[in-house]
């Protein structure tokens, strides 16, 4: 095998491989990126048996073949190289070495063979349908903050894309809790995923996943099965496992009743909740929120460390609340906002917090109060 390639475009090929790796491995195969070189393209294969990814790029290809190599050590050699530089990649089977060279540099690269390495079974998907970058990035940009990172209810540790309905007809919904707060986000279905069974994309693909979707006018083409999901642009193809387990019932947490409520913007109510925050012990981060008539005083009182009280101007028509949060949490829902009002809807002080965009139902984000 034998290729030349730009550096730019092979940086762009290994970087998403490496980064599907895993660095602790028991499986040295699985350290590797598969490169196969045919007509004009080059195929990047990386995978850690649960995720794949495949990244297409053109190069001249002088003698077809395939082989491994490990794939952190490929990228950092790619992006130590000076821009601009024309790669030459050659594979010598014989001694099983891999050489890299780039103008007066020159490595010699092990390799393993490439009918070891692990490619994921093609499998029928029930579903096919498209989606535009932005709207694929709005769903799970805004959602994955609440991914619970607990492995004991492993059904939490991703989020749950399906279909629902909301009050207009059908939606393609995004969901992810981890049991304190929970981010509801809503798209217009797509033509063709009626039908869609839903999944648990879990947070390792979420990741990868948000680098295809950096290009606004880029149509992701997705595929959905009980047991796989799969998102491809022209040059990247991300095949991944879902999580198998029942994503429990999200619709009896989101509260339906809570009245009262505070507009407030939401870009000063974050700095607001952060500088007073600075204080609060690190274990509990409580920050307690006192809203009367029209003002809203967030303040925190950590006994060891001092205390912290701010005013704010918002709009609140209600009787007086006292309610405390997780200022972490305050703030994560607070920076999802991007560009009206943050709007609370606030019950009592032992109920779940509803918030939401203005008048936006498509975003709606559920948090759990803490005693203060």
């Amino acid at each position: 095998m034998k290729f030349s390639i730009e550096r730019g475009t092979l940086l762009k090929a290994v970087a998403q491989a490496q980064s599907v790796v895993e660095r602790r491995n028991t499986i040295p195969i699985l350290a590797n990126v598969l490169i196969e070189a045919e007509g004009d393209t080059v195929q990047f294969r990386a995978t850690d048996l649960d995720i794949e990814v495949v990244d297409k790029a053109p190069a001249k290809v002088e003698r077809a073949g395939a082989t491994t190599v490990n794939a952190v050590m490929l990228h950092e050699i790619v992006r130590k190289l000076p821009d601009g530089a024309l790669v030459t990649l050659t594979d010598d089977s014989a001694t099983g070495r891999l050489t890299v060279e780039a103008g007066r540099s020159n490595f010699n690269l092990a390799t393993l063979p490439k009918e070891d390495f692990p490619v994921m079974a093609s499998s029928e998907y029930a579903s096919n349908f498209s989606a535009p970058a932005p709207v694929l990035r709005r769903l799970f940009d805004k959602s994955k903050f609440a991914i619970s990172t607990e492995e004991t209810r492993y059904y939490l540790n991703g989020v749950y894309m399906h279909v629902a309905d909301a009050d207009g007809g059908k939606v393609l919904r995004c969901v992810a809790t981890d049991g304190h707060r929970l981010a509801r986000i809503d798209a217009d279905l797509p033509m063709g995923a009626e039908d869609m069974p839903g999944v648990i994309v879990p947070r390792k693909t979420v990741g990868e996943l948000r680098k295809l979707l950096e290009d606004d006018d880029m149509k992701i083409a997705v595929s959905v099965s009980e047991t796989k999901v799969r998102f491809a642009t022209p040059d990247i193809t991300l095949t991944s496992k879902v999580i198998d387990g029942t994503f429990p019932d999200y619709t009896r947490v989101i509260p339906q009743g809570n009245t009262r409520k505070m507009e407030v913007d939401a870009a000063e109510f974050a700095k607001a909740v952060d500088r007073v925050a600075t204080v609060s012990s690190e274990r509990s981060r409580a920050v307690k929120l006192t809203l009367d008539e029209d003002r809203l005083i967030l303040s925190v009182n950590a006994p060891d460390s001092g205390a912290a009280e701010e005013e704010l101007a918002v709009a609140y028509g209600d009787e007086r609340l006292e309610i405390g949060f997780n200022a972490k949490y305050l703030l994560e829902i607070a920076s999802q906002v991007d560009r009206e009002n943050a709007v609370f809807m606030f019950n009592s002080s032992g109920d779940p917090t509803l918030m939401r965009e203005g008048n936006d139902t498509s975003a709606v984000y559920v948090v759990m109060p803490m005693r203060v």
